[in-house]
């Protein structure tokens, strides 16, 4: 009887072992989204995005939030705080200066979006992650066009 109870505990033992060694690669160990190949969920203008979020922010989240996005607009700037290149579509002038659309750029693709003139008419794709009450928040971005 001790012998099959020690059996038993043995295979169970086994069991998880094995099971913990699966979620363990086939989980944790799963591969980055790469958003810059990614299929956009929605294409259009990046000032009606702002626009949905500033005038009902509820449900532009429940539309937009965890989704990628490619949205055209006038590049305003591109700002560098630390290592981060961060592409700015200005739409309004608010208390705490301009409000429009970030675009926080993935590093391979910052250079590219460096040498784009402020002012010109650009594409960019990424996930939206929100609005901050002043800006829609993108992340994950590339320069499509």
């Amino acid at each position: 009887m001790k012998r099959k109870i020690l059996t038993a505990g043995a295979a169970l033992a086994g069991l998880g072992l094995i099971t913990g060694i699966l979620v363990y690669f086939f989980l944790f160990n799963k591969p980055h989204t790469d958003y810059s190949k990614a299929e956009a969920d929605f294409e259009m203008k990046a000032i009606a995005v702002f626009e949905e979020f500033r005038t009902n922010p509820e449900l532009a989240s429940g539309k937009y939030n965890g989704k990628v996005l490619s949205l055209t607009g006038e590049l305003t700037a591109v700002e560098q705080p630390d290592s981060l290149t961060i592409a700015v579509f200005s739409y309004e002038e608010g208390m705490f200066g301009s409000e429009g659309v970030r675009f926080t750029i993935l590093t391979e693709h910052a250079g590219s979006v460096i040498a784009v003139a402020p002012g010109s008419t650009v594409t960019l794709k990424g996930l939206c992650t929100g609005y901050n009450e002043t800006d829609v928040i993108m992340e994950h971005c590339s320069l499509v066009k």
